[in-house]
Formats: structure tokens, sequence, C-alpha cells
């Protein structure tokens, strides 16, 4: 019996934001989605509108898989997963033990193609530009929140915004620029009403 992909299923019981009260809750499938969809979109802005030639398929491959880890290990929080070297290094750890033992549930066949993208090459160009768009789904996250009137996103908001920032990402600034203001906008307004 092979248990890879009902271990995936599970991804939709994993909270994200454990220690912040929101507004509505956010599990791990669904940001994995979130993601997926936003590293294309910085790897199409990339390659189609600066002539980049970043391989978005791969990219968007470490983005569906980038949180698999955490049907074992739960979403840490990063104020905890980051207090240390030492708990980040152990954490890191855990999260490469997890996805092996997932792994497990897949057959030879499989795994030797999905393997690369559960155990990302993170100094390729692909994985940066996924970072990037997991950063930028947090963004959107506060942005949600605060503007369903959620102060507790306050911080969050500024200090990934400037995490943003500090990337000195053309696709970012470029996505930031001409997406993130929609963001803002009630459905009505999205629709011209």
């Amino acid at each position: 019996m092979e248990k890879f992909y009902a271990y995936l299923d599970r991804m939709k019981f994993i909270k994200r934001w454990q220690l912040m009260r929101s507004t509505r809750d956010e599990n791990i499938m669904e940001h994995s989605h979130s993601v997926a969809v936003l590293t294309h979109a910085l790897v199409a802005i990339e390659n189609g509108v600066f002539g980049g030639k970043i391989d978005a398929q791969k990219a968007v491959f470490y983005a569906l898989y980038h949180e698999v880890s955490e049907v074992m290990t739960g979403d840490l929080p990063t104020p905890v997963k980051y207090f240390n070297n030492g708990i980040h290094g152990e954490y890191a750890k855990l999260e490469e033990l997890a996805v092996e033992k997932m792994a497990e549930g897949l057959p030879d066949c499989m795994k030797r193609e999905l393997y690369p993208f559960l155990q990302a090459d993170k100094s390729c160009a692909e994985y940066k530009f996924m970072k990037a768009a997991d950063k930028l789904s947090a963004y959107l996250k506060c942005l949600e929140e605060l503007r369903s009137g959620n102060n507790e996103f306050v911080q969050a908001e500024k200090t990934i915004c400037n995490a943003l920032r500090e990337l000195h990402m053309r696709s970012v600034d470029y996505f930031f620029e001409h997406f993130v203001p929609a963001f803002q906008l009630t459905l009505d307004e999205l629709e011209g009403l």
C-alpha cells in the first residue's frame, strides 16, 4: 500500500499562523497552492517581462511540495523556528527525516521523479523564486487580515514587506507595483461596480 498521497491529503489539517489570532484560518494545503501560483507569477514576470530563463515547472513543483514535511512536524511558528541556530538546525534535520519517511510511501519509479522536489536544491534560482513567493503569500495573508480589521498582523505585514523588498528581486518589485494594489479592493471594486 502506497501512503504518500494520503499523507499529502492531510496537509489540509495543518494550520498556519498558530500564535496569531486570525479572522480566517489558513492551512498548509491552501498555502502551498498560493505559493505555487505566486511562484509561477514571479517566474512569468522574470521570464516574460525581463527576459529571464527560470524553469517555471521546476519552481512551481518546489512550491507544491515545500510544506510536505509539516504533515509530520506541524507548522512550527517562525519565532520558535528561528529562536536560535541550534533549534533551526535541528528542526531542518527533522524536516528532512519527515520528507524521507513520507517518500517511503512512493514506488521507486515515482520516487526518482518526485524526490528532487521534496528535497529541493536550495542553491538554484528556482528555489529562490519559490522562497520569494512563500514570503509573498505570507504578506498577502497579512493584507487580508488587516483588511478585515485584525491589527494582530500589523507588525508581521511590516516585517514581511521589508524582507520582500530586501530580496532586491525585480519580479517581486514588479508584482508589488502591478498586482498588490488589487488585493486591497473589495469584490465590487474588482468587478468595477
